[in-house]
Order: C-alpha cells, then structure tokens, then sequence
C-alpha cells in the first residue's frame, strides 16, 4: 500500500516513525512551510521533515494545497492511503477522494470530544480522569468523520500535558499502524461519531496563564499541569509575574478570600481557593530566572506579614 504521510511535530513523527518500522510504502511526507523560531529567528525545519529527510522519503512543504497544481502533484504519487497526525492543514475534498482507500486521522483524544487544536492539553485542564487517542476517516468536517478504532488511557492526578503527550504519541502511534493494517486487509471498522456528543477546543495562548484562585483546589492543580509546557501557569510574587510548575493539595481551610497567601515556608507557598479550600505552590520560576522549589525562592523572597491578600489581576497591572 502506497502511504503520503500528512504531519509536521513530534507528536506526528512518532507516526511516520512507526509506519516506516513496520514496513509501509510511505512514497511522499507533506509537512509545514519551514519558518523562523526562536530568538535568533533562524529557519527551523519540522520533526517530520527532519525524519523523511533522514530515510529519502521525498518532502513537499505547500503553502495552499487547494492549488490546482498541488491537488495534481498529489495525484501523480498515485497514493492508496493518505495518512495524517497533526499536519496543522485543512486537506480540501478534491485531494480526500484521491486515494482509494480514502484519507485517515490520527487524533490525540477519544472522539467525539475535543474536536479542533489542542486535544490532549484540554483533557488535562478540564481534569478528566481519562482521555486517549482516536483513528478516523477524513472527511469535509473537522474531525467528525467515522471512527476506526480509540484506546483510552488513565491521566495521572499531577500528570503535565507535556508528560501525556509523550505517553499518546506513543499510544497513538501503535493504533495507527494497527489502523493500516486493517484498512489494508479490509477489517476496519467505520463508526458514525454522535455528533451530538460533540466539544469543540482551540489552541492555548498566554492570555491563559494567571491562575484564577477563584476556582476550586483541583481546577488549580488541574490549570497549572495542564498549561505546562506552555504556555505555563503564572501567579502574582513580590510585585512580579511568576511561573507556576508545582503544586498539591493540603487537607486545610481558610476564611481568607481567593488568591491569599495564608502561608509560606520550607513545604511552599499555601495560597486560598475557592470553597475555603488551599494549594501548596511547590515550584515557581522568577522572570529571567531558572526554576526552583518554592522554598528556594523563600529564602531570597521573604514573605513577610502573613497572609497577603491578593495581588491585582495581571490584566489590571
């Protein structure tokens, strides 16, 4: 079977990776434009440009695949299966009935629930007790198409989305495969999603980032893991916007309103919730500092004349 592969980060080249080692015939790999990143704004190219590069699978890189020529190209790799993960593009109809065995999605979570960008991070922030990842075909509609096989997974109480996303990539990697196969010999199933069931999610932005100690203990704990590794978590410090990357639960209450610092020391920084309920900041990273535990910053930021009422919302400063 002739496979163009469709993705362009990690999370994509786990795939590619797998389909490669199980033998599959992956003649074309269509990825990102290469751009600018990072401070020096040097040209960065993708993880799965980098792997094709690395095994000779050709590389094309299109700006709009809606371009007559692009829809063509396509059509001269004479594909039987177009697979995807992550490409970042929406593929257009006339290249979806190219292949004829149709155009597949990897997805990082268990359809219908969270169509659209950032799957795995939504699962963490809304603190779902399970998510997963989904194969399923392609069609004119975003991520609504029949599903082929799901595998759900626990995810861990203190479990960042970095640290789920390398655990469904992985995951997700092993369906896709086991997904060609029975595509290849005919087995797979095609399951309408209830589109009733349906949630959409969007991308993060650092617009995101103060945490809102207005909510209950676990949404916090829930917010702080689940915004890491970005665009991260951030609280209000001595008059400066930290990042948060730790915190637990304590068993104390507290009359003082959300957002307080009721207590500091070496366990970490206790701070009210909503519901007379607390957290314990443990890790925290100053502006143009490295991270450190809470205690650490204790020592060089005293908190003195406790409890400290809230600082002004980020958006007020």
């Amino acid at each position: 079977m002739r496979i163009v592969f469709m993705g362009t980060p990690d999370f994509a080249e786990a795939s590619l990776a797998a389909l490669v080692e199980d033998g599959q015939t992956v003649c074309a790999v269509y990825t990102q434009p290469d751009r600018p990143k990072g401070r020096g704004m040097q040209m960065s190219i993708s993880p799965v440009k980098a792997f094709a590069m690395e095994k000779g699978i050709p590389v094309f890189q299109p700006e709009k695949l809606r371009d007559p020529e692009e829809v063509e190209k396509l059509r001269s790799l004479k594909p039987d299966l177009i697979v995807t993960a992550a490409y970042g593009k929406l593929i257009p109809d006339e290249m979806l009935a190219i292949p004829g065995f149709g155009a597949i999605n990897l997805h990082g979570s268990i359809l219908p629930r969270y169509r659209g960008a950032a799957p795995i991070q939504w699962a963490v922030l809304n603190g779902d007790q399970t998510t997963g990842v989904t194969t399923f075909y392609l069609t004119h509609q975003m991520d609504a198409g029949d599903i082929i096989f799901s595998e759900e997974t626990a995810i861990g109480e203190y479990e960042t989305s970095g640290e789920l996303f390398e655990r469904l990539k992985i995951l997700g990697a092993s369906l896709l495969v086991r997904t060609v196969h029975a595509i290849a010999d005919g087995t797979a199933p095609r399951i309408p999603q209830n589109h009733e069931e349906a949630t959409s999610v969007g991308r993060l932005d650092k617009s995101m980032s103060p945490i809102q100690w207005n909510k209950t203990p676990r949404e916090i704990i829930k917010w702080i893991y689940g915004m890491q590794p970005w665009p991260v978590a951030t609280m209000r410090l001595g008059g400066e916007t930290c990042k948060v990357f730790g915190a637990v639960y304590t068993d104390h209450h507290t009359q003082e309103q959300p957002g307080t610092v009721v207590s500091a020391d070496k366990n970490g920084i206790e701070v009210a919730c909503a519901s007379g309920g607390t957290v314990l900041i443990t890790e925290v990273q100053k502006p143009g500092k490295r991270r450190m535990t809470a205690a650490e910053y204790l020592r060089g930021n005293p908190l003195k004349n406790l409890p400290l009422v809230p600082e002004a919302p980020e958006s007020e400063l």
